[in-house]
């Protein structure tokens, strides 16, 4: 007879996990050990970059990803980049050793006390399975609820002498679905108020991109005469944002938001929150006489929203089938997006020279990570994303997820054959929460591109600090960091960009190399406006 081990090996074969993330402990060895020649395990030095690189990685190629951990304080150590996760709908199965049954009742060294509440609330489903024998079935039950709408993270806690264990008939290998269609009646009801809109307006969120539905998207907004906003802190971007109807990111504040709302009587959220806010910025949520119509295939996201009628339904479904119901409106195109003004000549530079340097020989198939909250809105504003699947952060707002992403997405770009390049913005504060997956890069030879805005200080706390008026917080400067000695020290090739003329030679050769290239990049210390 089989072991538990050989039957869950033989599962994850035929549901396609053979790449697992992790960083090996010893309640984890009996499940890893004589590791399949057919399987890659993707080492990592730290778990937290473990699991941000397993996000990256499914959410590049479309499918679940599973990340092995180390019972409860690998557990405790992933957290962070499992919060992110969780926000950002990634299917991730994490799995995690836990001590022996026979000792569980004593709680010895590195039991999990509480193993299906540890993770909570940031998981779909959370298990420790009663018998040995049901860790298969686990599994496939774990992957068919990340797979299915809204998908996130599931985690199963496995104790360590369940794998040596004789198993039971392997479980059926089971599909799921991963999209569902709207209501026809309510969907009606949401196209006839469009239709009869004077003005609408169309806010799209990550959920468009994750549904392939650019081209449904430029569609409606045509076929409405619409302007479009991405929403709030989008996680992905949503529309082609060189398409004349675009209008840019909505600011994450109340009153600030409702305000770009302005003359619209009908808001059409697809695949976002009702609002992803951050500082409290009171007032309204939507301008007067507005109304708003939201497309999620989240009940709770829903539930949650403060204003707005929702409509249940995968969002690239959903836009399809208001496409066939919508009549084309009599309305004028909406006026073009202003363009930015030129950037400025300062030395050093401030971020939105050294983007728009970036924009200017940015490969055309490139796909940018970004984890620098302070220049974001430069970044935004110079470096417009142009195809699908191109552009990922975190939604949940934590730091030390965009570098490992960022490798993840490069392995995945290897591995599916796209080989579509990877260039990571990631600010000199951000770069050092999961500085680790470096190494992983370097190991795996992932020509990753890592461009460093080095401004010595956590410059989006300052800007916070001057917006809600508390001056004299410590601990917000960075002195004394050598980026370079870092890099290198990980294995990484590395080159300061002292002047913006030779970004383009610098990009170039590092999207060539045979491996991972940070670049650090002096810019201005002035503290940008946050909305």
């Amino acid at each position: 007879m089989a072991t538990v081990r050989e039957t869950t090996y033989d599962l994850l074969r035929a549901l396609g996990l053979t790449t697992v993330f992790g960083n090996p402990g010893s309640t984890e060895e009996p499940f890893l050990q004589d590791f399949p020649a057919d399987f890659h395990y993707v080492h990592a030095l730290h778990e937290a970059s473990a699991v941000a690189m397993a996000d990256g990685y499914a959410q590049a190629t479309g499918r679940p990803a599973h990340v092995n951990l180390h019972t409860a304080p690998g557990t405790g150590n992933g957290m962070g980049n499992l919060v992110t996760a969780w926000h950002n709908r990634t299917p991730l199965i994490v799995s995690a050793g836990q001590q022996s049954r026979e000792m569980l009742l004593m709680e010895p060294r590195l039991a999990n006390r509480h193993p299906t509440e540890l993770p909570q609330p940031y998981v779909k489903w959370s298990h420790e399975p009663v018998r040995a024998q049901d860790v298969p079935a686990a599994f496939m039950r774990a992957y068919a609820t990340a797979a299915q709408p809204p998908s996130g993270p599931v985690y199963l806690s496995l104790p360590l002498d369940d794998w040596h264990q004789l198993a039971d008939p392997p479980p059926q290998v089971r599909t799921v679905a991963t999209r569902f269609a709207p209501d026809p009646r309510r969907l009606r009801e949401f196209a006839a108020l469009l239709a009869a809109s004077r003005s609408p307006v169309l806010v799209l969120g990550a959920a468009v991109d994750r549904a392939a539905a650019w081209p449904v998207a430029a569609a409606v907004a045509e076929r409405l005469a619409a302007p479009v906003w991405s929403a709030p802190a989008p996680e992905r971007a949503a529309f082609p944002e060189h398409h004349p109807h675009y209008r840019g990111v909505l600011p994450y504040a109340i009153a600030p938001l409702a305000e770009k709302l302005t003359g619209h009587d009908v808001v059409l959220v697809v695949g976002a929150p009702v609002f992803r806010y951050y500082p409290h910025v009171p007032g309204d949520h939507l301008p007067p006489g507005a109304r708003l119509l939201h497309v999620t295939d989240d009940p709770d996201e829903a539930a949650r929203a403060p204003v707005g009628d929702s409509l249940l339904g995968d969002a690239g479904l959903t836009l399809a089938a208001l496409l066939d119901l919508l009549p084309a409106a009599d309305r004028p195109t909406p006026p073009p997006r202003p363009t930015p003004e030129p950037p400025g000549t300062d030395d050093p530079p401030d971020a939105d020279a050294l983007f728009a340097a970036l924009a200017a020989c940015w490969p055309a198939d490139g796909v940018l990570v970004q984890e620098s909250p302070s220049n974001l809105a430069a970044l935004r504003r110079r470096l417009p994303v142009t195809r699908p699947a191109s552009y990922f952060t975190m939604a949940s707002g934590g730091l030390g997820y965009g570098l490992p992403a960022a490798v993840g997405i490069a392995l995945a770009e290897r591995d599916t054959g796209r080989g579509r390049p990877v260039v990571a913005v990631i600010g000199d504060g951000s770069f050092h929460y999961s500085v680790q997956a470096l190494w992983t890069a370097a190991q795996l030879r992932l020509p990753v591109v890592v461009l460093v805005p080095v401004n010595q200080q956590y410059a989006i706390l300052k800007a916070f600090a001057e917006l809600k008026s508390t001056p004299g917080v410590p601990g917000l400067d960075l002195p004394g960091l050598d980026l370079t000695a870092i890099a290198r020290g990980y294995g990484c090739a590395t080159r300061v960009v002292d002047a913006l003329p030779d970004l383009a030679d610098a990009l170039t050769g590092a999207l060539r190399a045979d491996g991972p290239t940070v670049l650090p990049t002096p810019i201005s210390t002035a503290i940008p406006t946050l909305l």
